[in-house]
């Protein structure tokens, strides 16, 4: 149990740090790097954005919108193509549907269809039983 935990904990650490941390230290860090190299020293924009929490808003006002269009075409059409690509790369997913074909087509002998019963069931023992 305590394994598991841990190794969980890990994963959601990796999670938090990666999709949710860095990710708004690098949105800050990319603001605060626009404001300075764009407006500041700028007459040109200086005159319209002065203010950082101003050029901040106006920024979050455009960024935002355009981050979810975004990822709802990335949600709707490239995940699908990323995945799809993945399976042709996947041998235990090749090999698990070889198998069920086979055994479909009886090509497969009785021994054959145990070894693959017996690989899957040593797949589902090293489930973390977690859901």
């Amino acid at each position: 149990m305590q394994k598991n935990l841990l190794r969980k904990m890990w994963w959601d650490g990796r999670m938090g740090h990666l999709t949710y941390l860095m990710f708004s230290l690098q949105l800050i860090n990319f603001l605060l790097i626009t404001y300075n190299f764009l407006i500041e020293g700028e007459q040109i924009f200086q005159t319209f954005l002065s203010d950082l929490w101003l050029f901040g808003t106006i920024f979050m006002i455009f960024y935002i919108p355009i981050s979810i269009l975004i990822g709802k075409w990335h949600t709707e059409t490239q995940i699908s193509i990323e995945m799809t690509m993945k399976m042709y790369e996947d041998p235990i997913t090749a090999k698990m549907v070889r198998g069920l074909f086979d055994v479909q087509n009886n090509v497969s002998s009785k021994k054959e269809i145990e070894e693959f019963r017996n690989f899957l069931i040593e797949i589902e023992k090293r489930d973390i039983k977690e859901f």
